[in-house]
């Protein structure tokens, strides 16, 4: 038994089609939605292009279409939206009601609502498209910045590099570079030397070291010098550093003048300088 869409396409019901359709004229829509003065077929038209939508929505689902059909398709579907919102202006105009506000939200397969960029929508199979695929994918969050309390948690004395020689590692490359360092000062050194001794120039004096400590020096006034116990860095002066008695005599000279110039008269004080002279103090 034949179906129902086999009977539509024998030749018997396409001729009796077109006979009925004899004498009618199919309507168009209007170009413009401002073309259109009743309501009904402004309805009428705004049904027509929500239907158009959803055709062409099911068909770019297809990600087989290939991409330059599923982009085709997706422009189509925009264009559309723009015109059904065109007629959903000119409803209000006529009287009607604001679809714009009413309106269900668009929705893809998933009941998602459609993702967008300045009005330009993309619908099934587009959204994989490449290039496309980077505008929906969310940037991930900048990790969190740390207190001052936090960031003081892991400061220690390895942090400020009092430890860098624990390792033994630091130390002997330390050493060996200074013996490096101070071997070539002391080749430039002699080299300098030679080239002036060359010219004829007298060899400049050496500064004597004030600091220098001479063995038998430091044999003789170690017994004097060294205070405390044992190990203490030793001192020795190079000016007379007066006793404990001589600085005591001196506070109480210092004392005594203070008083007398305090307390005593002129004429006490000229006699008692006088009195010192004759003792011979």
């Amino acid at each position: 038994m034949a179906r129902n869409a086999e009977k539509a396409m024998t030749a018997l019901a396409r001729f009796r089609q077109a006979q009925l359709e004899e004498g009618k004229v199919k309507e168009r829509r209007p170009f413009l939605a401002s073309e259109c003065n009743e309501l009904p077929k402004a309805e009428k038209w705004r049904r027509q292009i929500i239907g158009e939508i959803s055709k062409k929505v099911a068909q770019i689902q297809n990600a087989g279409l290939g991409e330059f059909r599923i982009r085709d398709l997706n422009d189509e579907i925009n264009k559309l939206l723009r015109e059904k919102g065109h007629w959903e202006f000119r409803i209000k105009e006529l009287g009607g009601p604001d679809y714009a506000r009413i309106g269900p939200k668009m929705l893809d397969h998933e009941g998602k609502e459609v993702p967008g960029n300045r009005g330009y929508k993309y619908f099934g199979a587009a959204k994989d498209l490449p290039g496309v695929r980077e505008l929906f994918e969310k940037e991930p969050l900048p990790p969190p910045r740390k207190t001052r309390a936090e960031l003081m948690k892991s400061i220690d004395a390895e942090y400020y590099g009092y430890r860098d020689e624990d390792d033994g590692i630091l130390e002997p490359l330390e050493q060996e570079h200074e013996k490096k360092v101070i071997a070539e000062a002391v080749e430039k050194w002699k080299m300098e030397r030679e080239a002036r001794l060359a010219r004829g120039e007298e060899e400049e004096e050496e500064e004597v070291n004030i600091y220098a400590v001479n063995d038998d020096e430091s044999d003789e006034e170690g017994g004097k010098e060294k205070e405390g116990e044992e190990g203490q860095q030793k001192f020795i002066a190079h000016v007379p550093v007066p006793t404990q008695q001589e600085i005591e005599e001196a506070l109480v000279r210092r004392k005594k003048m203070e008083l007398l110039q305090k307390y005593a008269s002129e004429t006490l004080m000229a006699q008692s300088e006088e009195a010192k002279t004759l003792l011979g103090l």
